[in-house]
């Protein structure tokens, strides 16, 4: 059986991980437009490479919690038959032992040089202007995609998703695509159809089965029944 999960803020936010967008539309008190868009880093790149130099410092203070260790957990049990996409940048799920894992959107431990391409991983601030380790030229800007840009592995996820007998969204809205149309095409080809989330989303295709309530409850109980129907 094979297994897609696609996991967004939700997961982490039981962890303490900010989900960025504050009710009001703002992140973090900053305007989207400036902190998470090509334009705006052109404007006043001291303020974003600082945005999220102060993001990264953040999700290094926190843990994983029972649900990214579930999904760890249930990939120990059945190896390359699940795939995580998450949309989230943080390294919870790395860091609970997940490794057959999809950043869909970057990743806040990774660099992205604009000079040569490559996507070191960066543990530090990027605000000082730091070389690239590759090419030495001081053109690092986070390893995050902004809304403009195109999310990365599109190609993977598609096809894993395609393929899978069962799709499970955990703590996503399901309001922003692509990942937001990767329910209806599990369903389009066959697949078994899951919510795992606080509350419904507003999914155009309904789930066929939706759990509601915290992450770090209906995870490890999905996971739980998944692997006792084995």
């Amino acid at each position: 059986m094979r297994i897609v999960v696609l996991t967004g803020a939700g997961i982490s936010a039981e962890s303490g991980v900010p989900t960025f967008r504050d009710a009001d539309g703002l992140w973090e008190g900053h305007r989207v437009e400036d902190v998470a868009t090509p334009e705006g880093f052109e404007a006043d790149p001291d303020l974003v490479l600082r945005f999220y130099d102060e993001r990264r410092r953040g999700v290094a203070s926190v843990t994983p919690n029972a649900a990214h260790e579930a999904l760890a957990r249930l990939e120990r049990e059945i190896g390359d038959d699940l795939l995580v996409v998450t949309q989230n940048v943080d390294d919870l799920h790395e860091r609970a032992g997940s490794r057959n894992l999809v950043h869909m959107h970057g990743e806040l431990r990774r660099a992205l040089c604009l000079s040569c391409g490559a996507r070191p991983e960066w543990t530090g601030d990027l605000l000082d202007r730091p070389p690239c380790p590759e090419c030495g030229e001081r053109m690092l800007r986070p390893d995050v995609v902004w809304f403009g840009e195109l999310p990365y592995d599109l190609d993977r996820i598609e096809r894993a998703v395609i393929d899978s007998d069962v799709f499970v969204s955990v703590g996503t809205s399901g309001a922003v695509y692509p990942a937001a149309g990767y329910v209806a095409l599990a369903a389009a080809f066959g697949a078994r159809t899951v919510e795992l989330n606080l509350v419904p989303s507003d999914a155009l295709v309904p789930f066929d089965e939706v759990r509601a309530g915290a992450a770090t409850e209906v995870v490890p109980a999905w996971v739980d029944d998944v692997l006792s129907a084995r």
